[in-house]
């Protein structure tokens, strides 16, 4: 089974409070965004002639990585090699984790990535959601989106919206989700990554100011022009002392015509709406 991920974009982010667990209570709308995306290969057996590891013919080098009993292969490829172990890779943690409550067969994994690291874009994330996906479908497993979101938010607080991959409110650390509605048709989203930029999300929270309060829903109800100023991603205050390059990229996209511009999540990537 081959797929193709997608990223995510976040349109406002408070920080409300910090919990007693270490983690933070956030409200954020999380949006699909496929303008970046990797490639992901599932396929089940000990016969894997059936891989089309040809797509990695690009690369000088993969990194692999096989489980000390030998069901799990995965291999990945990225352009300016890989500096993880890939047995420590949140799509073999998915593995991992339906290997607990399930009897899975052997299975490789290929991940070709392409999606910007260290960009608040979630593409770790989504290659965990949707290995835990395709992991359901070839193996059987029938669980529902409701239980696949459960074992997707162990793995990360983001990693749950992308089983449902729709507009989807999220609060608790992320994994407390619900639909909302957001018609974009009458615009057009842009999305800078700049280079050489990488923010962890340590990175972000460091000196965070909580809020204390809760208003992004009423905020996002607004006409998308009116967004600016209203619908804030309250990262920006940490991350812009540190990368004043990136509210530099911030204020060049409202210079262009934009309507609203904001950093996702954690950065570096930022995103503007225009009006088509």
């Amino acid at each position: 089974m081959i797929l193709q991920t997608n990223v995510k974009l976040n349109f406002g982010l408070n920080v409300i409070r910090k919990r007693p667990d270490g983690y933070h209570d956030i409200e954020t709308l999380f949006v699909p965004c496929h303008e970046f995306g990797d490639t992901l290969e599932v396929i089940t057996g000990d016969d894997y002639s059936r891989t089309s590891a040809s797509l990695f013919g690009r690369y000088g080098s993969v990194a692999q990585g096989i489980s000390e009993d030998g069901k799990l292969m995965i291999s990945i490829a990225r352009d300016g090699g890989i500096d993880w172990d890939p047995l420590k890779d949140l799509c073999a943690k998915a593995y991992y984790l339906l290997a607990e409550d399930f009897k899975l067969p052997p299975v490789k994994i290929f991940l070709e990535k392409t999606a910007p690291v260290g960009a608040g874009l979630g593409g770790g994330s989504a290659d965990a959601a949707f290995t835990l996906k395709a992991l359901n479908d070839i193996c059987t497993l029938g669980l529902s989106n409701e239980r696949l979101s459960e074992y997707a938010s162990r793995l990360g607080s983001d990693c749950a919206f992308f089983i449902w991959n729709r507009p989807m409110f999220g609060t608790g650390r992320g994994e407390i989700l619900e639909p909302f509605d957001l018609d974009l048709s009458g615009y057009e989203v842009k999305v800078l990554v700049p280079e050489g930029i990488s923010v962890s999300t340590k990175e972000a929270y460091d000196g965070i100011i909580t809020r204390c309060s809760m208003g992004l829903k009423d905020a996002l109800k607004q006409p998308v022009e009116e967004w600016k100023g209203l619908v804030v991603n309250d990262f920006e205050t940490t991350v812009f002392k540190k990368h004043p390059e990136l509210a530099a990229v911030k204020r060049s996209l409202y210079d262009s015509g934009a309507v609203y511009a904001a950093m996702s999540g954690s950065g570096s990537a930022v995103f503007a709406m225009y009006r088509k």
